[in-house]
This record gives C-alpha cells, structure tokens and sequence, in this order.
C-alpha cells in the first residue's frame, strides 16, 4: 500500500455487460473523468463475479463514475472520501431485470488509519517543551534559582546579549562604512523584536513546507487555485527595507551610496539564488542547457532592487520625524510618496493588460487556468496563461521549472515556474504594501495605538479587495486566489493576514512585552544563511536520513520537523554567538 491510498476492489455482478470505472478528484476544477479500469462481466456466474483492484486517492473526494460497455450509459456516480489505506468494495448489481435498475453499493471491508494522530502527537510534544520552558522561565525569577543559573552561565555575557540594542538592518555596515558622526539617541536604535519574530515565522514555515510538510496535502503547495499559506516573507522583507534605508540615511550615508548597497545586494541574492536552485550534488558539470533562472532567491533579489530603489528615490533621511501640512493628516505617511503609488499602480496596470489582453498561441486570451485536464481538457498547454507563455517565449522552456504543483493532479506536460517574470510584477506589489507597514512604524513611532489602527485598516481594506476579486469563491471569481500566478487576490489576501499577523505580534512582543518572539526571533535574524541553507544541506544528515518507511506520514512528519528545528537551533547558537550572516 502507498501513502494516500486505498484500495478498491470493484465487483460486476451485471450479467450482461461490462464496466468503464472513471475517477475525478474533488479538487480538480473542471476536469475530465481519469479512467480506472475496466471490469469485465459477470457471464451470469453470481459465485464468481468479475472483480477488478484499483488504487484510489484518498488526500481529497472522488468523484467514481461508472458506465456500461452496452451504449456506454451512466449507471452510477458516487462522491466519496475514502480513507487512507482502507480497504474498499464497490458492488455493481441489477436491484429488478424488468426496470434494468442497477444499485452500486460501497462496503468497507477494512477501515482506514487515522492518518492525523502524527500531527496532534507532534503537537503535544511541542506544547510540553513549551510548558517546560514557561515553568523554566517562572523559576528563573524566583532570586536563589536566578542567582546560581548566572554564576553558572557567565552573567555579564547573558545580561549583554539578552538586553543589547542590535540597531536597524545594515545599521552596522553604514556606520562602519562611514566616517558622519553618530547623531541618533539609544533609544532610536532599538531594533523591533517583532519584525524579526515576523520574519523567522514565516521562514520557519518555509522551510517545514519545502521540507515536505510530512507529505500532507494541506501542507503542500495548492496544485492551482485558492488555498493561502503563512508565507510573508516578501511582505516583512518590504517592512524591513524602509527601516534599514531610513536608519542609514539617518545616519548620513549618501543616497549614491545606499544606492550602490542596493545593487550588490540584489546581485548577491540574484546570483545565489541561481545557485541554490540549481544543485550539482557531485554529478559532473551542469549543464548550460538546463539551468533554471527563476527561483525565489531571484525574484526576492529582483523585488528588493525595485522597491528599495523606489523607496530611497522619493525619501530622504528625517522625513518621518517633520510635521506635515496636509489636510488628510491621517494620511502623512502615504500622500507625500504619491509619486510611489502612481509607479506600483502602473505595474499592476501591466500586469493586467499583459494576463488578460496578450495573445497566448493555441489558448484564450485572459485564460487563468492550469490547463493539463482541466477546463475539461479543452487548453492542455496554455497551463498559467500569458504568465506561462511569457517565461517560455522569453527565458526557453529548458530554463524553467519542470514540475509545476498542477502536474500532479491537473496533469499537466508543460513546464511553468511559479517564480517567473510575470508574477514578480506582483510580488513588488506585496514588498511595497509591507514597506507601508514599515512607514506606519517609522511615522508613528512609539505611538502603538495608531500603530495597531492603521495595521488593522489596511487589513481590512486588503480583505476587502479580496473579496471582490474573488466573490469570496475558490474558483469562480474575477481573479482567483493563486501562488502559482501570483495573482493581485494572492496579494491581497497574503496582505490582509501579514497586516493582522504583524499587529498581533508588535503587540505581544513590543507592546506588552508578553512575548521574547522565541525561538522565531533566531531565524529571523539569521534569515539568509536559514534559507540558503535549508535548501543546500535538505538531503544531507541529520536533515535527511533512510527511512524504514517511506510511505508514513509519521516518519516524513518527523524527518521535516527535526529538520526544521535543527535550524531553529542553529540559529539560536548563532544567535548567541553574535554571528549573523547579512548581504
């Protein structure tokens, strides 16, 4: 037995005809009926009817279509979910020879697994160190306990590391770079531990998803349209941008220099990016012909390029601290940068002519689609559309992505890389709504109630545009939520939960104090050396080692979880150790 699958045993009792078994996926949009097999009949032997075995997915519901081999009609349809490795019987047979009635009738000979017990165990192993460390920390305040841990642990070193004011993003570098005297007070040095706990969450599902999730379908990439994961790494990326830019000016670095800063460290990401994505693993020389130039590093680098050259163009070092004379007061930290807004909305106005009015060869245009079976099998290689279209024409289909997340269930023949040109128009999009959350922070800085409104509004407003674009549907919306394209609903959506998610945060972590934003505060200090690393070390041990079953979500759960926790750890002791890895 496999992972995901059960067994079904189909049994024709029909005396006189035959059975075409077919199979649709209740997450395939629109698809063609996959044929299973054929069962032969019964030659009116009820001792020994024909029977045929087959594996049937068990991750979503099927859709089981049964017609007779006699004019090929539908006898029967059933929706079912079947469980993971159960064992199944579906039972063709006539209820009355005068009305040609037939009842199909489905009986589990061998029930399933619970193949979610792995989660809640891994859930409650994690809550009980947890629950250890709270109680650590609570006797950590009682003074004989406090007392003793620090002999022990070299006091003036912890107090330092715990208590020290890190600065802004690449405060360090500007400063050792430049000879301008220090003009900012300590207190305008304090990095917010919340952008950094924001980061190292959203890296650290990152990472437990490229792991492979424990090979569960809802941990897996959508294999198209809807399903919206945690994933804001662009958005916090764009928060950061604006404080790192504003602390260097601030600190009297010249625009020519920031600027220089800015090219090579988007050449740095572009060209290890590159790197990453196109592993080598000793096998002789790579190949010219097959390299890929997407990726994340890519569009990451790409994206950090335009929106901090976009942002230091129309900034200038104190402008968040001067009062404004505007008659929308409430909007001085978006009306002054006016000329930003006009260029990221002429990006989406491309963005749109280009999806919706450029001519795909072979396909219709606007198609959204995954192609592959779906649409009922009528555009089988127009798979992403004009954003597919446009990576083939211009980058070669070999420079791509080979095995797009459609293949699998929408089966899909032609390459897409959901990291192509078109869909980085969007990810500026969502960098830049992150560098306004960054604004909002700099303009009203320790002002946590305005703050926390203005997170709020905007993922109201965000959430709003969702569902419009959407019609708050999966499929039949304007433009559907897809990671895939990248769409301006993806945006939009992954905006509205970074706004709450980071309001929640910044209140737990440096509102409240609640909250130290451990152990994600490590790996987002760390959050280059995390990722690249987790991408060049993912099959090596103690990442990866042979399982003695490889088809148990148990084992694969606990694979990608140790994995994804030793670079919590890594970064932890790194942490300690005061190295951070910065570009």
């Amino acid at each position: 037995a496999r992972m995901d699958e059960a067994l079904l045993l189909v049994r024709n009792e029909l005396p006189a005809q035959g059975l075409r078994v077919a199979a649709r996926s209740g997450s395939c949009h629109q698809c063609l009926y996959q044929f299973l097999a054929f069962v032969p009949p019964s030659n009116g032997s009820l001792r020994k009817p024909a029977a045929v075995a087959v594996m049937v997915d068990t991750q979503h519901p099927l859709t089981l279509l049964l017609n007779g081999s006699v004019g090929d009609r539908e006898l029967c349809k059933i929706q079912y979910h079947f469980g993971e490795f159960g064992n199944y019987s579906l039972v063709v047979k006539t209820l009355s020879t005068s009305t040609k009635t037939v009842s199909c009738d489905l009986v589990i000979n061998e029930g399933p697994i619970n193949s979610y017990l792995p989660i809640l165990f891994a859930f409650l192993v994690y809550a009980g160190i947890l629950a250890v460390l709270i109680v650590g920390r609570l006797f950590m305040k009682i003074d004989p306990v406090r007392n003793w841990v620090y002999k022990k642990l070299n006091p003036r070193e912890t107090d330092r590391l715990i208590n020290s004011e890190l600065g802004s993003p690449n405060t360090t570098d500007s400063v050792s770079s430049d000879a301008t005297p220090r003009l900012w007070s300590p207190a305008s040095r304090q990095r917010l531990r919340s952008l950094d706990t924001f980061r190292g969450l959203s890296l650290i599902i990152m990472v437990f998803v490229n792991y492979g999730g424990g090979k569960y379908w809802f941990f897996k990439h959508e294999s198209w349209n809807g399903k919206v994961q945690l994933r804001q790494f662009v958005f916090i990326m764009g928060t950061s941008v604006s404080l790192s830019l504003s602390s260097m000016l601030r600190w009297g670095s010249s625009k020519r220099k920031v600027l220089g800063k800015i090219l090579w460290r988007s050449f740095l990401l572009i060209l290890l990016g590159i790197i990453v994505v196109n592993p080598n693993y000793c096998l002789g020389p790579l190949s010219w012909d097959n390299l890929r130039i997407p990726g994340v590093l890519q569009r990451l680098g790409f994206t950090y390029l335009v929106v901090a050259t976009l942002e230091l163009l129309f900034t200038r070092a104190g402008a968040e601290s001067e009062t404004l004379e505007t008659p929308y007061p409430a909007l001085q930290d978006i009306l002054p940068f006016w000329p930003q807004w006009i260029f990221i909305l002429m990006l989406e106005v491309i963005w749109l002519c280009l999806t919706f009015l450029l001519p795909v060869p072979g396909c219709p245009r606007g198609y959204l689609g995954p192609g592959g079976i779906g649409d009922y099998g009528n555009y089988p290689n127009c798979t992403g559309g004009a954003a597919g279209y446009i990576d083939r024409l211009l980058l070669g289909e070999k420079h791509i992505y080979q095995h797009p997340s459609s293949s699998v269930i929408y089966q899909t023949m032609m390459p897409y890389d959901p990291e192509g040109i078109l869909g980085t128009i969007n990810t500026i999009f969502m960098a830049f709504l992150g560098l306004q959350a960054g604004k909002i922070i700099l303009f009203y800085k320790d002002q946590h109630k305005q703050i926390m409104s203005r997170f709020l509004i905007w993922s109201i407003v965000m959430g709003i545009i969702s569902a419009i674009l959407t019609k708050c549907s999966k499929e039949e919306g304007f433009i559907p939520i897809n990671k895939n394209l990248w769409s301006i609903s993806y945006v939009t959506t992954m905006s509205c939960f970074a706004f709450i998610l980071l309001l929640l945060i910044y209140y737990l972590v440096d509102v409240k104090r609640l909250w130290s934003g451990a152990p994600f505060f490590y790996p987002g200090m760390n959050s280059i050396l995390v990722y690249i690393g987790h991408e060049v070390f993912e099959n090596y041990f103690p990442f990866k080692w042979k399982m003695q079953d490889s088809q148990s979500h148990a084992e694969h759960l606990t694979q990608n979880l140790t994995a994804t926790t030793l670079w919590v750890i890594i970064s932890y002791l790194l942490y300690r150790r005061r190295i951070f890895w910065k570009i």
